[in-house]
């Protein structure tokens, strides 16, 4: 992490999904830290002293290239790039509906491919920066009913894995794969049924996963942490 430090010109992170649930949390942890936080959502949210909220819907390129604008013009390159939008969908593949998975990709993985074109170049200039990206428990992990979220986080996994390998040492990279977390992701996932209390092995607050980002960015700038995996002490996989 760009440390928080007095100065008249804090860090600047930008956090797309920061309405609500992970992104949330995240963002609230980073302002009381002393950075100014940009959020981009689709939903409306309160900005304040040190929130920008931003309406900005990453799978629209055009929502892209105001947000970089915005945030450029305004405050200058991020030092901190936070990727938590995303759903997820419960759906089989022999039965689904292509256009459906067609929309979490573009959602879970092209939105953090776009944000990372956008800004990684200008924080690469800046001469150092972190990138996070919300990752999932799911990645890596084959199951009934999660071919397409399972494959859209292991996706990311590779993305940040590669983005890592071309921008060392300017740009930390960090993937945080939470488990199941007390947020509306169940309920606004598409086709799902479970719920927190029907999974049965409890669940992080959106608060904790938000405390393990700010610690590994808050490690000194020659260590890296880039991935991190928290779920309920119950949980198996």
């Amino acid at each position: 992490m760009t440390a928080a430090h007095p100065s008249s010109n804090p860090p600047i992170a930008v956090i797309s999904g920061g309405a609500s649930g992970i992104g949330k949390a995240v963002a609230e942890t980073l302002a009381a830290e002393g950075m100014h936080v940009v959020v981009a959502d689709v939903s409306p949210g309160s900005g304040s002293a040190t929130v920008d909220h931003v309406l900005c819907d990453v799978t629209n390129p055009q929502h892209i290239d105001a947000l970089y604008a915005h945030v450029t013009q305004t405050y200058g390159h991020p030092d901190l790039l936070v990727c938590c939008a995303g759903r997820g969908i419960h759906e089989k593949l022999t039965e689904g509906d292509p256009a459906k998975w067609q929309a979490v990709l573009d959602l879970n993985l092209m939105g953090p491919l776009r944000l990372i074109r956008a800004f990684t170049p200008g924080m690469l200039q800046k001469g150092a920066g972190d990138v996070v990206i919300l990752s999932s428990v799911s990645a890596g992990q084959t199951y009934a009913y999660g071919g397409i979220y399972a494959a859209s986080k292991t996706a990311l996994n590779t993305i940040a894995e590669t983005l890592r390998q071309e921008t060392v040492p300017v740009l930390r990279v960090l993937t945080v794969a939470p488990g199941v977390t007390d947020t509306h992701f169940f309920e606004n996932t598409i086709s799902g049924y479970n719920t927190v209390e029907s999974i049965g092995y409890g669940a992080l607050s959106a608060d904790e996963v938000a405390q393990t980002v700010l610690f590994a960015l808050k490690q000194p700038r020659h260590v890296s942490l880039n991935h991190l995996t928290i779920r309920p002490t119950p949980q198996p996989f």
